[in-house]
């Protein structure tokens, strides 16, 4: 069996913006499809380990944008398992044109997840060292992602957790916190910036009815744009250092 899994994709008209670029919710969606096809096929996908009530939990992750594949464009995704490292599995991917030109790449963390006790399952066996590919796509592995320290973040909204967000695990699929933190961002930035590299950190899970409030803080590095995103379960806009972190979001430009 190849240890790396490639698909080619053709890419579709509703997973482009205005300016006809593939979203990045698009790369999310991708991305975690793949990785559970590959999986399945070095026997540990969903289907293997739902039978033991264990299911892979999506922790972290780093996107590099180089370029932005459009509509209609003919692309190259691949993924390939990189082992255990501390506590995370981890996994890469690329994205590539038909000529090789690559257009971005991403590194992920996962966890195992026991859906009835909530507890994280250490299973090392699930490592497989013989299947793992050590070639990094992104050098590091997404790093905790905190709101930076001593600000005030500005409150953008409240979002209820609805039918349309959620997956057959029953909490809201990992993409969707993409959706809302590049939301959130705003349309006047959005169509004047372009992302480079987004990290989110998927913190605490949300169900149906749940309320994440939103919050922003805008700066610079390196005389760069950057734009940190918070959700907070049980928060609201008079208290934005209170409730429990769902997700965090750091997005360069």
């Amino acid at each position: 069996m190849e240890n790396r899994f490639i698909r080619k994709i053709t890419i579709p008209c509703y997973d482009t913006d205005a300016f006809g670029r593939m979203k990045l919710f698009a790369f999310m969606n991708y991305a975690q499809e793949l990785a559970n096809e590959h999986a399945e096929l070095m026997g540990f996908g969903y289907e293997t380990l739902i039978q033991q009530r264990v299911a892979w939990i999506l922790s972290r992750m780093h996107v590099r944008f180089h370029q932005y594949p459009h509509w209609k464009d003919k692309v190259i995704f691949e993924t390939w398992h990189k082992g255990l490292e501390r506590l995370f599995f981890l996994r890469d991917f690329t994205l590539k044109a038909e000529d090789g030109t690559a257009l971005a790449e991403a590194t992920t963390s996962w966890l195992t997840l026991n859906l009835d006790t909530r507890k994280l399952v250490r299973d090392s066996s699930m490592a497989r060292e013989d299947m793992a590919v050590k070639v990094n796509a992104v050098e590091e592995p997404c790093d905790k992602v905190r709101m930076p320290a001593g600000v005030v973040p500005e409150f953008v909204r409240t979002h209820e957790v609805v039918y349309s967000d959620v997956d057959f695990n029953g909490h809201t699929n990992n993409a969707m916190y993409a959706f809302w933190a590049i939301d959130a961002i705003g349309n006047d930035f959005m169509l004047e910036h372009e992302l480079k590299d987004f990290y989110i950190n998927f913190n605490h899970e949300t169900k149906c009815g749940d309320l994440v409030s939103i919050f922003r803080y805008r700066t610079e590095e390196d005389g760069r744009p950057v734009v940190c995103i918070e959700g907070r379960v049980d928060d609201g806009p008079e208290d934005p250092a209170g409730g429990t972190s769902s997700f965090t979001v750091k997005c360069i430009f």
